[in-house]
């Protein structure tokens, strides 16, 4: 078998086709060296595996992928399987960062196998065929959850796996993450830097990790400012337009309604924008808002919403590079990475031209 299998790398069927044994003998090193400086071995030095695969570059060297598969075990395919169910399945950052992992893997010669799923429980089916057919070596799981289904299959089975976010049992997990906790934070300073005193938070979905961090990120922030949190000021569930518009009503009515808010998503901020509008209120001036995700629909309203936005691409290309490693017997221990979201401040956030108790009186004579 492994003879057969030598044979067929060496390229038999396939003249004129680089051989690893022509490329071992102008490197000057073993066949058994270059193989394993190719496949990722960590008993090779980063040196040596640079140089390899270098001269696999400059030669046109390329290893048969099922051969290398039965060798290896792997089939050097990424695997990401799309919830199209979730709320911004469609955002239309979702092709840069496809965009960053195929890069990212293509680098390194691999390659993305994506697939999509209705639900949660379709995601984890997706990925035990992809499994069972050998599709993928491992995973990237966007958008987590507290308790994850997704995490618990691919602990189970053994499976390698990368978050984009965190979860609740860090246990045996690997991520990359965009710290929107310290953004929270960062946004209630800022807001407390231009006087605002009543500062709410609306939350996303509670499933999501990321709400559990945000709503942290938020209290640390008005502890930071030295304000007081109120029950009162604290919403959640709102993940788009409609449920943000929703909660800014609910906001708005409170005896001593909030001068500013910071909301989770985006989308969910661009309702604050209709139930201002529906009161005569002014963005930016009557009530403020800064929230994150720096989604492109925040630029065509007035004023633009600030927001703090996520460099997707480079985001994929990270997560691509680690998985790799994952998969190549690193522990998820070591490759645990986080990064910052950037504040794009457009103008949606000012000093607030009516104090809490001014707005109340004015929100209060236009209901009567």
């Amino acid at each position: 078998m492994t003879k057969a299998i030598h044979d067929h790398e060496e390229g038999r069927a396939q003249p004129g086709r680089v051989t690893i044994t022509a490329l071992s003998a102008a490197l000057g090193l073993s066949k058994s060296t270059v193989s394993r400086a190719l496949n990722g071995y960590p008993d090779i030095s980063e040196r040596t595996r640079l140089r390899v695969r270098r001269g696999a570059e400059t030669m046109g060297y390329r290893p048969l992928s099922h051969a290398q598969a039965i060798r290896t075990g792997r089939v050097r395919a990424l695997g990401l399987v799309v919830q199209i169910g979730d709320h911004d399945a469609q955002r239309p950052f979702l092709a840069d960062f496809l965009a960053g992992i195929s890069v990212a893997a293509s680098a390194e010669g691999w390659t993305l196998t994506v697939a999509t799923a209705d639900s949660e429980a379709d995601a984890v089916r997706t990925m035990e065929q992809l499994v069972e057919d050998r599709k993928a070596d491992g995973f990237i799981l966007p958008r987590t959850l507290s308790h994850d289904a997704r995490v618990a299959l691919l602990r189970a089975r053994g499976v390698p796996f990368v978050m984009f976010g965190r979860t609740a049992d860090p246990e045996g997990c690997a991520w990359f993450d965009i710290l929107g906790e310290a953004a929270m934070r960062d946004a209630v300073l800022h807001l407390a830097s231009l006087g605002h005193r009543r500062i709410a938070f609306v939350n996303g979905g509670t499933a999501y990790n990321y709400s559990r961090l945000r709503l942290q990120g938020y209290r640390d922030g008005l502890d930071a400012a030295g304000l007081p949190e109120d029950p009162e000021l604290i919403r959640g569930g709102a993940l788009n337009t409609d449920d943000g518009a929703r909660e800014t009503r609910a906001l708005l009515a409170l005896p001593q309604p909030p001068t500013a808010v910071v909301f989770a998503v985006d989308h969910a901020a661009l309702g604050l924008y209709r139930a201002c509008a529906e009161r005569g209120l002014q963005v930016g001036r009557d009530v403020s808002v800064i929230s994150y995700d720096g989604v492109p629909d925040g630029a065509h309203v007035q004023p633009p919403l600030s927001s703090f936005t996520v460099d997707t691409r480079a985001a994929g290309h990270r997560l691509a590079e680690l998985l790799i490693d994952r998969i190549r017997g690193a522990a998820p221990e070591t490759l645990r990475e986080t990064a910052r979201a950037a504040f794009a401040d457009r103008g949606s956030a000012g000093p607030p031209r009516l104090s809490s108790e001014a707005l109340s009186k004015r929100l209060a004579t236009e209901t009567t």
